[in-house]
């Protein structure tokens, strides 16, 4: 007889973006030429002062366990980077660094909802945060944000869809997966909504906030609306700025007790995070910031390319980015044009007859779409975007 499983595990669907990335795999090792385009992870190599600092920290000894909300060092390099990129001022006591910007996310989510809140998700959203919210047995509810809306929600949206049940809004700028950014203005207008219901919680998932080519400078609400702040929690990380997705080392900062309770929550699953993962991580953020600079041009050289390519392929729209380091394609004419039922059958179709593999829009809440990340050459762009000119041209 199987062993039964939690029924909240059931309401869980797996990552899209990992699925579709370990199919690619699956066929690279096959023999298969692809090009995935699939997963939000930089090309880059980590830079080498950082692996330098690691290395350092091993021959140090520093291998022991380290407090559970990460070592004194780091919390003070963390809260050095908000003072100086972002105007923020915050305590040790108000910063937990964990296994990575997700688990921080995660134990907010645990710390915060209880059976019945509303978590109100902007879409296209980030996969994972419906499912979080699921596990905790809240219930998120999707904001849908259009593309000719910028995919940002307005304020007349934020206040229809809040309800007695709304316990915490999450905002992702720049987005995952469209790289749509709100400007300082549209974050003051959300803030006004906001001032009017104090029982609900904003938190700013600022993972890509150093990926960012926009004329006017990144902000983040806590910073624009200093008068929200005690109910902001703000999560970032290193992995995206500093290529370092498998160091695996995230953080948050927010209001002493909300942070307390993320750290009793990782303090009974992971523990602290890896002790030499923290020290390449102060020095990510202490030391030059010229390495960030060097990769986010060749970010923004590869997205001032990728769009208007895209855009010419038959029945494929999308608009530029702020940031991060994706294209979010509408594809709906192009899946009606090849007699497709959607928009998982139509990425199926690219990865079989043109070796690309992309993840489906409706693992982001937005049917009809494809996300196309272009954290890889301009080669394979270049290459990709030809291979799916070719399967897209009409059958003569």
């Amino acid at each position: 007889m199987p062993i039964r499983t939690a029924q909240r595990v059931a309401k869980v669907k797996p990552s899209a973006t990992i699925a579709m990335s370990m199919k690619a795999a699956e066929l690279k090792a096959a023999g298969r030429n692809i090009i995935s385009l699939s997963m939000g992870e930089p090309d880059f190599d980590t830079p080498d002062h950082i692996q330098q600092a690691a290395i350092d920290a091993i021959r140090e000894g520093r291998t022991r366990y380290t407090p559970v909300d990460g070592t004194p060092a780091l919390k003070d390099a963390i809260i050095e980077k908000f003072r100086r990129d972002n105007g923020l001022e915050y305590a040790r006591e108000q910063i937990l660094v964990s296994s990575g910007a997700k688990q921080s996310l995660y134990n907010l989510v645990q710390a915060m909802i209880d059976p019945g809140d509303e978590v109100l998700i902007p879409a296209p959203f980030w996969v994972s945060y419906p499912d979080m919210v699921r596990l905790a047995g809240g219930a998120p509810v999707t904001l849908q944000a259009s593309l000719e809306a910028g995919f940002k929600i307005t304020p007349a949206q934020l206040r229809t869809a809040i309800t007695d049940q709304t316990r915490l809004l999450v905002l992702n700028s720049p987005g995952n997966p469209t790289g749509r950014a709100y400007t300082r203005d549209e974050l003051e207008a959300l803030g006004e909504v906001l001032d009017r219901f104090p029982r609900v919680a904003i938190v700013s998932d600022d993972i890509y906030e150093h990926i960012w080519w926009a004329q006017e400078p990144f902000s983040t609400l806590a910073e624009v609306c200093p008068h929200l702040a005690e109910r902001t929690i703000v999560v970032n990380g290193v992995s995206k700025a500093y290529a370092m997705t498998g160091w695996r080392i995230g953080y948050a900062a927010g209001g002493a007790e909300v942070i307390k309770q993320m750290r009793k929550i990782q303090g009974q699953s992971t523990s602290n995070p890896c002790s030499i993962s923290q020290a390449a991580a102060e020095a990510a953020l202490t030391d030059s910031q010229a390495c960030v600079e060097r990769m986010c041009k060749e970010f923004h050289k590869r997205h001032d390319w990728l769009v208007p390519a895209l855009n010419e392929l038959p029945g494929l729209h999308c608009s530029p980015g702020e940031g991060a380091f994706y294209v979010f394609a509408d594809c709906s004419e192009a899946i009606e044009m090849l007699g497709l039922d959607g928009d998982q059958p139509f990425c199926e179709y690219l990865l079989e007859h043109a070796g690309v593999a992309l993840v489906p829009g409706s693992a982001f809440g937005a049917p009809g779409h494809a996300r196309f990340s272009f954290a890889c050459s301009i080669e394979n762009l270049e290459q990709a975007v030809e291979r799916i000119g070719e399967a897209l041209k009409p059958a003569s």
